[in-house]
């Protein structure tokens, strides 16, 4: 089916539109633009250069995809935003595209951004995750699946965000929040096992017991973290969610939040 495309929006012959989008007035789409099938682009949305964007996305007034990268390094280079399927983002959100050539900014499938969340150049966001009203994710951020973001956090650059994890209204953070936790205050700090998050994926109590057990260790020992992750590896029964957070920790370059 074609798409519906208004007369009263700007939208470049060379962009490539998939079938049946609707794309409503003043929306503003330039050249190098590719957008999947069944998208809907609200009023005042602009889809600039780089967007790779897949099927079934709704994309509210004001948003910017695409924006240049707000980043001194940035030189003019061609770099992308790469957005998957079944997305909504709400108004006034801003993606920016990656600094530097060949680069990508992601964004997964099934997330939902609230209305004025940004996302900065050069970060990999996974699938399902929530962003609150008014977050901000610095550049260069990984943040994997099912992680929600409550209202006006910031996450600096360079940080990561395990899966299943839940950062609390309000909190900034400039070192790395492990799986499955929930995270907040000021200073940031763990707050416990994200208990709801990790049943809704199906994780067991007994694997959430092994998963507390864990963090136990990391969060309430008079070790290091490096030490907590080595008794982990002797005390506490091997799954998968184990390894993903032992995995995770081991491979932290900023290191971890602090404890309560």
């Amino acid at each position: 089916m074609a798409s519906e495309i208004s007369p009263r929006a700007e939208v470049s012959p060379k962009a490539k539109i998939g079938d049946n989008c609707k794309i409503f007035p003043f929306v503003y789409i330039e050249d190098d633009v590719v957008i999947g099938d069944n998208c809907i682009i609200f009023p005042f949305v602009s889809i600039l250069n780089g967007t790779r964007m897949g099927g079934r996305n709704k994309i509210h007034q004001g948003s910017v995809i695409a924006a240049l990268p707000q980043d001194f390094d940035f030189r003019g280079e061609k770099t992308e935003c790469v957005i998957g399927e079944n997305n909504i983002i709400r108004e006034n959100v801003v993606i920016n595209r990656a600094t530097h050539v060949g680069g990508k900014t992601v964004i997964g499938n099934d997330n939902f951004l609230m209305e004025g969340a940004h996302i900065s150049h050069d970060t990999k966001v996974g699938n399902q995750c929530v962003f609150g009203y008014g977050t901000k994710i610095a550049g260069n951020c990984e943040i994997g699946n099912g992680v929600i973001f409550s209202s006006s956090v910031i996450e600096n650059a360079g940080t990561r965000v395990g899966e299943g994890a839940m950062i609390q209204a309000g909190t900034t953070f400039s070192k790395d929040v492990p799986p499955y936790i929930i995270a907040g205050g000021a200073p940031v700090a763990y707050g416990g096992v994200n208990t709801t998050m990790c049943s809704s994926y199906g994780i067991s109590d007994k694997v959430l017991k092994h998963i507390a057990n864990a963090y136990r260790l990391v969060f309430h020992g008079n070790t290091s973290v490096f030490d907590a992750v080595n008794q982990i590896k002797e005390q506490v029964p091997d799954s998968p969610e184990i390894q993903t957070l032992v995995a995770f920790m081991e491979s932290s370059t900023k290191g971890i939040i602090s404890k309560i």
